[in-house]
């Protein structure tokens, strides 16, 4: 079974970059078919996705990130990340780490960022 871990600062300034990693274990980044996607919800507001990274390493991305976003992949400590350039109070959310394996989804715990100056 697949088990994600996220880790990140916790809180981030206006017009920096917040950076994500996502620990996977139970599973490899490079497995067929498995894709491992960033998602957030910020408070109030329902599930956004945000990117995801392919087995294969393949990329693709919300059209309303896709200028600010950056998600990336560590194949040797089985890891992938997100960079999230020029934050806003907007990027207040909880971010989740989520898997699929061609059959199920699996999704970290959350973990909360927040923008404070």
């Amino acid at each position: 079974q697949v088990q994600l871990q996220e880790s990140g600062p916790g809180l981030v300034k206006p017009s920096q970059t917040l950076s994500l990693t996502c620990t996977v274990s139970g599973g490899s980044i490079t497995d067929s078919y498995y894709a491992w996607s960033w998602i957030r919800r910020p408070p109030g507001k329902g599930l956004e996705w945000m990117a995801v990274i392919a087995y294969d390493g393949s990329t693709y991305y919300s059209p309303s990130l896709k200028s600010r976003a950056s998600i990336s992949r560590g194949t040797s400590k089985n890891q992938f990340a997100l960079h999230l350039s020029s934050v806003t109070p907007e990027d207040t959310a909880v971010y989740y780490c989520n898997a699929f394996t061609g059959r199920s989804w699996y999704w970290g715990q959350g973990t909360q960022v927040t923008l404070s100056s």
